[in-house]
């Protein structure tokens, strides 16, 4: 039978739990200190045991609503994608994840507990009493060569770059402390346009660069004018096979330029010629399939204690949306 077993941070062996191929970057340590900052959470690193050996781990984060305690894994609104486990080959995650629930509820003491984790399937959630919420999205295939992925975009987004190339946009690797102030006055502009204000303030731009900046796991780009205006801009983190796009902005006044089109481009380009693989785009944007890529749905898992908690829970999510979008 597996079972979970919770170690300090300050213990743990970073550099091994980084090396299980199924290791994505938000299970880092520097991540967990970007959401420990951010969601003023208890980061949580639990090795996974089958008798006294170790087939794996759990990463996750305890945070506090209303003083009750809740596991995530991650949690609605940390802008961080895929956590859960990591496995050695052999090991079924179904019964990894049945270890993980008297862990969270016992060992932990948590009333509820949320878990995304790229590799479950939801039969395995439905099978152990989980309820779930698809997590739409898009990938792209990285391993063709670059004519390849060009070609499988559409036509209107291939010619978008090759505007941008026409109007002289230049894109460039940012690692200035000045990048997060840069893309969060452009994500409020996006944001106007639809008479909304961003879900996430700007000191979580700045966090999530001084946490990852180091690392060589996250990109940042600015798109330039040719007057050398910054135009646009994109964060892209990346590790093992899979990078990301945590979040896009640009002015309203140059979008004319393309330059949105150009920055995914030269993400797409930049991490494929590093070894990556693959290109996970997040949740949500018809805009998205523009590039290329094939939709994909991932269950988002959920259990409480108690009844009253979930739907409190739905609830709330859907306060939120309300809010965001009235303001």
């Amino acid at each position: 039978m597996l079972r979970l077993e919770r170690i300090p941070l300050e213990e743990a062996d970073w550099q091994t739990l980084d090396a299980y191929p199924d290791r994505t970057i938000h299970q880092t340590l520097p991540w967990l200190r970007f959401l420990q900052q951010t969601q003023q959470g208890e980061p949580v690193v639990a090795l996974l045991r089958e008798g006294e050996e170790i087939v794996g781990c759990f990463t996750g984060m305890v945070i506090r609503k209303l003083g009750l305690r809740i596991l995530g894994s991650p949690f609605p609104g940390w802008t961080t994608s895929y956590m859960g486990f990591n496995l050695r080959g052999g090991i079924c995650r179904r019964e990894a994840l049945a270890a993980l629930i008297p862990f969270a509820f016992q060992h932990l003491r948590c009333v509820h507990l949320e878990l995304m984790d790229r590799r479950l399937t939801p039969e395995d959630g439905l099978l152990l009493g989980l309820s779930y919420s698809p997590f739409r999205g898009y990938e792209i295939d990285l391993t063709c060569a670059e004519e390849a992925l060009f070609a499988r975009m559409t036509g209107a987004c291939r010619r978008c770059i090759r505007k941008a190339e026409r109007e002289g946009v230049r894109i460039e690797e940012a690692e200035d402390a000045g990048f997060a102030d840069d893309y969060y006055a452009q994500l409020q502009d996006v944001f106007a346009k639809q008479g909304r204000t961003p879900t996430y303030p700007l000191s979580r731009v700045k966090a999530l660069v001084e946490h990852l900046g180091t690392t060589g796991r996250l990109l940042l780009l600015r798109a330039r004018d040719p007057e050398g205006r910054c135009i646009a801009t994109g964060i892209f983190p990346a590790m093992n096979d899979t990078m990301y796009f945590w979040g896009g902005a640009s002015w309203r006044a140059h979008q004319i330029l393309r330059p949105n089109e150009a920055i995914q481009w030269h993400a797409m380009r930049y991490w494929k010629s590093r070894g990556i693989t693959r290109y996970d785009m997040g949740g949500g944007g018809r805009y998205k399939e523009k590039y290329g890529g094939e939709p994909i749905c991932v269950p988002w898992f959920r259990l409480s204690r108690f009844r009253l908690l979930a739907q409190s829970r739905d609830l709330a999510r859907s306060l939120v949306r309300q809010w965001q979008q009235s303001h």
